[in-house]
């Protein structure tokens, strides 16, 4: 469970006790006189070798003369050197800092730093990400974790003189917080508790922030001829669902944007099994429809002015007697036919029924897919980068630009004829993929068949939606990744 923190902005406050985090500039070591007045944070910054360099810290605990049982202080770094995100990898530290605490005050002005409204809501975005755990299912947990675990939330008391613009940018970081810690739970919880159905009920609770939800079962499925998807899911025992959420805070008679997730809740390969170790990490083989959800209860819980459309396709990829078999060919909603040659690709045969569903619907101005769809992305560019593929220069420059802003970063990959040529089939209009060679981009190629003329993106999150590396605002498996992505994608876009 995440410690909870009741974060509260003010332009000064008397000093009552608990923790305080005292924000240093590198080389400018000190700490408001109220916060420190015996002036013992210079000595022991100078006795620890404290210089303020980003995201070191130092405890000083029980200070001499201090209202404050602990004072830490966490380095920023160079101030010219400081960009947005930053802010939120401090508040990651901070919170690793206040886990333990009964109540923190941070102070976040510090010297030769300009703090805007802005810059201490990423402050306080981070310090929510950052004290993320998922430990649910522990029945055992020592003394550290049971307070975290507590009840109560952490009072966190944070100092700025830019306090009131601060309280109003929060809220939208509150959002944007929970968008992305939604999207970690999901993609952390085992597979036993979250199947289609249960996802798909995640998604109708969306209905309470006004997203309109509807929810496709397979019969409604078939009517519609996705036998691309429904092919996935024929050997699990657990019906596949197609989720369905509209935003509408735009104008009526804007075209919707649209986004549209791989939410395979395990993916054993089917027929083509998968090698036994670790096989357990395909519970989070649905981070893409887990960042659609994230995204579109980001999006309504900021109410923002933008008609937003997010679809799941959701099934279980499993091998039991009725299951796919390699070799076979069905024909995907659009018409074309699918060769199957490999039915541990299956994520591609779910989403193109998806995508052609939201585009025929919707017509939207453009359509974004999120999927951990490929080994072969993570060798090309490890755990730092998604894989982008776009028919679109435009909207490919625009996910790059709010790649670079939130750190949640894509590289584009090429598209092209050749690459085209190598998902032909003999025996259908198209084969589910044209091997090793290039796989992330034969991947992307199979979809590009399904999305018409319309601007389109997909983004590969195979390496960084689930086990990327622990950051400063993210210790847990499943990252929540793309949710900060798109909501700045919207924001640039529609919002600035």
């Amino acid at each position: 469970m995440s410690q909870k923190f009741d974060v509260n902005f003010v332009k000064a406050a008397k000093p009552a006790g608990g923790t305080a985090i005292v924000l240093q500039a590198q080389d400018s070591i000190g700490a408001p006189a109220d916060a420190d007045p015996a002036g013992v944070v210079a000595r022991a910054a100078d006795v620890g070798r404290f210089r303020g360099k980003a995201l070191k810290s130092l405890d000083i605990v029980a200070p001499h003369g201090s209202p404050f049982d602990r004072i830490i202080l966490v380095g920023l770094g160079d101030p010219a050197k400081i960009v947005a995100h930053d802010w939120l990898k401090a508040g990651g530290v901070a919170a690793a800092k206040a886990r333990d605490a009964e109540s923190v005050s941070i102070y976040l002005d510090a010297a030769g730093v300009e703090v805007g409204g802005q810059a201490a809501a990423d402050f306080a975005l981070g310090l929510l990400l950052g004290a993320y755990r998922f430990d649910t299912y522990k029945t055992k947990k020592d003394e550290d974790e049971q307070k975290a675990n507590g009840k109560k939330p952490v009072k966190v008391t944070i100092v700025t003189a830019a306090a009131a613009a601060a309280k109003k940018a929060f809220d939208e970081s509150e959002a944007i917080a929970g968008g992305v810690l939604l999207a970690r739970d999901l993609v952390n919880e085992p597979a036993n508790v979250l199947g289609p159905v249960e996802f798909a009920a995640k998604a109708k609770a969306l209905e309470k922030l006004g997203v309109e939800v509807e929810i496709l079962t397979e019969r409604e499925m078939k009517r519609l001829g996705m036998a691309a998807l429904l092919g996935v899911a024929q050997g699990s025992a657990r019906p596949p669902r197609l989720a369905v959420m509209q935003w509408n805070g735009g104008k009526p008679k804007d075209k919707p944007i649209a986004f549209v997730g791989k939410g395979v809740v395990f993916d054993t390969g089917g027929i083509s099994i998968k090698p036994a170790a670790g096989m357990e990490d395909m519970k989070g083989d649905m981070g893409g429809a887990a960042a659609v959800i994230g995204l579109m209860h980001t999006l309504a819980a900021r109410k923002a002015k933008v008609n937003a459309v997010g679809i799941l396709g959701l099934v279980e990829n499993m091998p039991d007697g009725n299951a796919q078999r390699p070799g076979d060919i069905v024909t995907s909603m659009s018409g074309q036919t699918i060769e199957v040659i490999n039915t541990d690709a299956e994520g591609r045969l779910v989403l193109c029924d998806a995508l052609w569903y939201c585009n025929e619907r919707f017509k939207p101005q453009f359509m974004i897919d999120l999927a951990t769809l490929t080994g072969a992305v993570m060798v090309a560019l490890g755990s730092h980068h998604a894989g982008l593929f776009s028919n679109d220069d435009t909207l490919s420059a625009r996910l790059t630009a709010a790649g670079l802003a939130t750190n949640e970063r894509v590289w584009r990959l090429p598209l092209g004829r050749e690459y085209d040529k190598m998902i032909d089939s003999k025996f259908a209009d198209m084969k589910n993929t044209g091997g090793r060679s290039a796989g992330s981009i034969t991947a992307a190629q199979f979809l590009h068949r399904f999305v018409k003329d319309t601007p389109w993106a997909h983004i590969d999150i195979a390496g960084t939606a689930m086990g990327s590396p622990a950051d400063e605002i993210n210790q847990s498996w499943g990252s929540g990744f793309g949710v900060r992505l798109l909501d700045e994608l919207v924001r640039a876009q529609y919002e600035s």
